[in-house]
């Protein structure tokens, strides 16, 4: 079964606290934590002037965010200028990749180029990428669109079980979206081709339809482990090659058809409808159910619909549970396409902050934020519990997923515009700087921030210190709807005493075992273990 999917059915709940936590170790809280920095006092500003000076040799988009936020016109001159002179030879050595990211930030920073425009750069960008060029060679028919579908092969050697050798073959699905022979599959498909922490023989092919004997070697472009997509290349030209759609013309009971090799079976088609749309199993975006049927060897096949277009990549399906698969939408395969033919693993862009979509009744009206991790670039740029973002990069924020679907375009260190509606509803300007999303985000925040703080991310309830003599006894002083805390019925004024926190690497979870008396159970002195993974959908 897919990790993801394992994930979405792990929940909290009460449990025996040695049992839970067997090869866990206690994580500890920060002394302290960092704080605003201070502009009015010259010593702190020249100590951010010389960070800022040294950033510029390894960290240049950051180091002008910085100079930026300083306010200093000869620092932001001086960044600047660094930033202009590897713009330009980014340029003159067609390292495109690089030189939209700076060329980016430049803009947002108030920079003009004589001599480029937005759409001159990005089109620079996007000039070779895969699947974003019009091809000659579309699919006229459902038996062409599955000659544009293979079978991907990965071959790690021998498996040895109670003394006897067995192949290991793992087999997954992939299509052409090119006619330079780039195809689309799921990252798990070939994860061991690229995971370091897989030492055995691994190699990768793919067959086609027409010839299943014939196995073609292939190789890993790019990788994606978080929206599970990975970009292979083979020196074969596709007989045909499947368009991408627009899955957000998709609906609820849309007929669609998956395209794949179940258990070994090539070219086999199925049919069904979207079952749902909004399921959130990735921690970027939600992913479609579907009731199309889907198999061990379906991961990485592409979903069409009646026009015979991709408008998702199926990637898991539960043995266990028939009819109940699902399919990562075409349109995060569009939006990081880019970032997978750049090469190597995808990093994906955080500002390391909390939150979800403010409704006003029915209506969406921007980006709550609910928390801010201290020292990040939300936290340094001025964004605070309470504030509403209302557009990035010139791009209008309704809700939660606007925002992530947006970051999906847009390689970390990258500096962007960003307006909010703060407290008193007054809107607000300012910049923000895209770093690096962990891969566990929850740990980083209970490893930066004091535990009053860190579980409003972590279970959503904010704490305050109850007891001068205690200092892991808390009360509630507000619980956010929705989340973990709400579900379990916890509210204000509960109070909470933690008793330890421990980290599980394999399962991915930071488990809490706490004392705690509600008052919607009576005030009753209750043991309890929670629960919360390293990542989570609402992290930003």
């Amino acid at each position: 079964m897919n990790k993801n999917i394992k994930k979405f059915f792990l929940i909290a709940g009460i449990c025996s606290f040695t049992s839970v936590f067997v090869s866990c170790f206690s994580l500890k809280q920060p002394k302290s934590i960092p704080q605003a920095i201070n502009y009015s006092d010259e010593d702190i500003v020249n100590i951010e002037i010389d960070r800022i000076n040294t950033m510029l040799e390894t960290q240049p988009v950051q180091a002008y965010w910085r100079s930026l936020l300083l306010g200093r016109e000869d620092v932001i001159k001086r960044a600047q200028n660094v930033l202009v002179l590897l713009f330009e030879n980014a340029i003159n050595e067609k390292d495109y990749f690089s030189a939209k990211k700076y060329y980016k930030s430049l803009v947002t920073g108030g920079w003009t180029s004589d001599k480029y425009t937005d759409s001159e750069v990005e089109k620079l960008f996007l000039q070779d990428v895969p699947g974003l060029q019009k091809n000659k060679k579309t699919p006229k028919n459902i038996s062409e669109c599955m000659d544009a579908t293979v079978t991907v092969w990965v071959d790690r050697g021998i498996k040895v079980v109670n003394g006897s050798g067995y192949a290991d073959i793992f087999i997954g699905s992939g299509f052409f979206i090119d006619e330079r022979g780039y195809l689309i599959t799921n990252y798990h498909v070939i994860d061991s081709m690229v995971n370091p922490k897989y030492e055995g023989y691994s190699r990768l092919y793919i067959k086609l339809l027409e010839d299943p004997d014939t196995k073609i070697p292939a190789k890993v472009v790019g990788y994606d482990p978080v929206l599970d997509l990975a970009l292979l290349k083979v020196e074969i030209k596709p007989e045909y090659v499947l368009d991408l759609g627009s899955s957000k013309e998709l609906h609820i009971g849309d007929k669609v058809s998956a395209i794949g090799t179940p258990v070994g079976l090539e070219g086999t088609l199925t049919s069904g409808i979207i079952s749902s749309t909004e399921r959130r199993l990735f921690t970027l975006g939600k992913v479609f159910q579907i009731d199309a049927a889907v198999n061990s060897g379906n991961s990485g096949g592409p979903l069409i619909d009646q026009a015979m277009k991709v408008q998702a990549i199926v990637f898991a399906g539960m043995p266990k549970y028939q009819g109940l698969n699902f399919a990562i939408p075409v349109e995060y395969l569009r939006q990081e396409l880019a970032l997978l033919y750049n090469g190597d693993e995808v990093q994906h862009s955080w500002i390391a902050a909390y939150g979800n979509t403010k409704r006003n009744g029915n209506k969406k009206t921007g980006l709550e934020v609910q928390y801010v991790l201290p020292g990040s670039s939300a936290f340094m740029s001025g964004l605070k519990y309470g504030d509403v973002i209302t557009e990035v990069d010139g791009n209008k924020i309704s809700c939660f997923e606007d925002f992530q679907y947006l970051m999906m375009a847009y390689e970390p260190e990258t500096m962007l515009k960003c307006k909010y509606l703060n407290s008193e509803e007054e809107e607000k300007e300012i910049f923000i700087y895209l770093s690096v999303r962990p891969e566990n985000p929850s740990e980083v925040v209970y490893r930066t921030d004091f535990a009053s703080n860190a579980f409003v991310p972590l279970f959503g309830m904010k704490l305050v210190p109850s007891s001068t003599l205690n200092k892991n006894s808390y009360t509630i002083e507000y619980v956010i709807r929705g989340s973990a805390a709400d579900e379990m019925n916890f509210s204000e004024f509960d109070l909470i005493q933690i008793r330890d926190i421990k980290l599980d690497k394999e399962n991915e979870y930071i488990y809490t075992q706490i004392l705690t008396r509600r008052r919607k159970k009576g005030f009753l002195d209750l043991s309890m273990v929670l629960s919360t993974a390293y990542d989570n959908p609402y992290y930003f």
